[in-house]
């Protein structure tokens, strides 16, 4: 499994609105076959800061996952909520059992 940590900024005055978005895609992406664990996490210092944890289950599906359409709405919808380009970065988990 491979896991991708999204670091974003919102505009102060978008923060509802990019909860409500995110939250809607995050339940549908919970849906995939291919997804594992997708959460949003807020900074509590700084509330326009948001992380998204998104855990794939398999190489192919984050691929599948940008096909969706809740994907595709959501991404309409939030880009233009960023104060600035968001940043992703990749992990492999290391399975601990």
């Amino acid at each position: 499994m491979r896991a991708l940590v999204v670091t974003i900024k919102i505009k102060p005055d978008q923060v509802e609105a990019f909860r409500a978005a995110t939250m809607e895609n995050a339940r549908a992406s919970r849906q995939e076959p291919g997804i594992e664990r997708f959460d949003l996490l807020q900074d509590p210092e700084d509330p326009v800061a948001f992380l998204l944890y998104e855990v794939y289950r398999d190489e192919a599906a984050p691929a599948r996952h940008k096909e969706t359409a809740h994907y595709k709405k959501w991404l309409a919808a939030a880009e233009p909520m960023m104060a600035e380009p968001r940043s992703r970065a990749w992990y492999e988990l290391v399975d601990a059992r």
